[in-house]
């Protein structure tokens, strides 16, 4: 007689390593979403200050490269194709990472995640392309909608002070790193006009030769650096966009340790990375794509023009009913059933905070007009009007359950036998029982003794009353 299966609990609480590498993670991206914010912030500003505005177009326009190699780019171009490399090639080992140790290995964890950006992709889509269909507008910026920035949301939680559960912040970043695979994907399909199949050959060549150096275990960032830096040339000579290459290779490194290793060559070069993507090149980029010119009139157009409404509409309506649906649908047709310490508007709060894009978002904003520098500039406006409202929305819905995530973070972080170890991953551990069974019983002894003391206090103080009683007596 076979056994029923228990359903699975959809954001359930993580295992120990998975936790700690979520917090590890997350604690770089909202320190770099917060840097980005500000450079958003910055960048708006040197934009819009008459005394500045020139400036800005001037910096962001100087050229500056070896033409002979095609590299002759723009500082605002730079940004977007080169150090938007670094920034895919930690998403790339992100991803990889997922794959091998993390909570896409499990085909049945994985489908929650996947759907759930997949119909947080879908929707956007389908809520731009119709909001185009009926107002004659542009089908072109369809994907502009489609990617979550997860720094910036993070961003927006460090500045809230929302107490996020770290399942639904695992959820969040494992939902964004899907999110970035598919955007990674639309980029090299759908915004490859022209090949080079000379540079597209010598690429392949590079990645080649970056994979058996690695599989031979050959160290140095001597020779991985240069290397890294040919491959990304060639790939942006290809006509592809260049941030592929440093896609390639973080899906390449090994991101599962050996016997004797404590972390894998693919997290260890992750640590040292990640804080350079998310503290350098990623709010570097939105110094040099956010600067956008605003005015009342080209606010309004954000409401008017359909390219630019469908963005709106898509970060704040799409994103939210497609990963909210994507996710109850799951739920409603597997076994899969929600964790019994979150309610579905938990859910539908993060996915309304999914709707923040940003990076992606500006980028793939800039490929879908490119040549036409008005709309290109309107839709960058629209995406930070939809990422504006997506967080104002997540805001008040997280802030209407902050109380219960307190507690709920107080539960998880608690560690009462001060072994390092929060107590609900050692609840199965004997030993962590009978520390816990110490640590009461010198407490009891204590109290113990303090009670003795009292009572003992308590006699002397009415032995002094008494005899003062009897004294008063006798004088009497």
């Amino acid at each position: 007689m076979s056994t029923p299966r228990t359903p699975r609990k959809v954001l359930g609480r993580l295992s120990l390593p998975e936790r700690n590498f979520v917090a590890d993670a997350l604690r770089t991206e909202t320190v770099g979403g917060v840097l980005l914010l500000a450079a958003a912030v910055a960048a708006l500003i040197w934009a819009n200050v008459p005394v500045l505005s020139d400036s800005y177009a001037e910096v962001s326009h100087y050229h500056i490269g070896p033409s002979a190699l095609g590299l002759d780019l723009s500082i605002a171009h730079w940004a977007a194709d080169g150090l938007l490399a670094i920034f895919f090639f930690v998403a790339g080992i992100e991803l990889k990472r997922e794959l091998v140790a993390g909570d896409l290995r499990d085909p049945k964890a994985a489908a929650l995640p996947v759907v759930a950006a997949l119909c947080g992709m879908a929707a956007p889509a389908l809520v731009y392309t119709l909001t185009n269909l009926s107002g004659d507008g542009s089908l072109a910026g369809w994907a502009v909608p489609t990617a979550t920035d997860i720094a910036f949301a993070l961003a927006v939680l460090a500045v809230i002070g929302t107490s996020l559960p770290s399942a639904l912040r695992a959820f969040l970043l494992t939902l964004a790193v899907v999110d970035d695979l598919f955007a990674i994907l639309i980029i090299a399909v759908f915004f490859t006009e022209t090949l080079n199949f000379a540079a597209l050959g010598g690429a392949v060549v590079g990645l080649v030769v970056f994979w058996l150096l690695l599989r031979k275990g050959v160290r140095g960032w001597y020779v991985y650096v240069p290397l890294a830096l040919v491959i990304w040339a060639l790939m942006y000579n290809s006509g592809i966009h260049a941030t592929i290459a440093g896609v390639a290779m973080g899906l390449m490194l090994r991101c599962h340790p050996h016997e004797g290793e404590e972390h894998s060559p693919g997290e260890h070069i992750e640590h040292l990375v990640r804080p350079l993507s998310a503290g350098v090149a990623v709010p570097l980029f939105a110094l040099f794509s956010a600067g956008v010119v605003l005015s009342g009139d080209a606010l309004g157009k954000v409401f008017t023009h359909p390219e630019t409404l469908g963005v709106v509409l898509g970060l704040v309506v799409g994103k939210t009913v497609g990963i909210f649906g994507g996710t109850w649908l799951t739920a409603r047709f597997t076994r899969a059933s929600l964790s019994d310490d979150l309610a579905w508007a938990d859910l539908f709060a993060v996915a309304t905070l999914a709707g923040i894009g940003f990076t992606v978002s500006l980028l793939i904003g800039e490929l879908a007009f490119e040549g036409d520098a008005a709309l290109t500039d309107e839709v960058k406006a629209s995406v930070l009007m939809g990422s504006l409202i997506a967080a104002l929305l997540a805001t008040v819905l997280l802030k209407i359950r902050n109380a219960k995530y307190r507690r709920m973070i107080e539960t998880e972080e608690r560690d009462d036998d001060h072994s390092g170890i929060p107590d609900i991953y050692e609840e199965d551990d004997p030993e962590y029982h009978l520390r816990m069974a110490a640590i009461h019983e010198r407490k009891a002894a204590e109290h113990r003794r303090i009670a003795e003391e009292k009572a003992a206090e308590l006699e002397r103080l009415a032995e002094v009353a008494g005899g003062a009683g009897e004294e008063n007596e006798r004088r009497a």
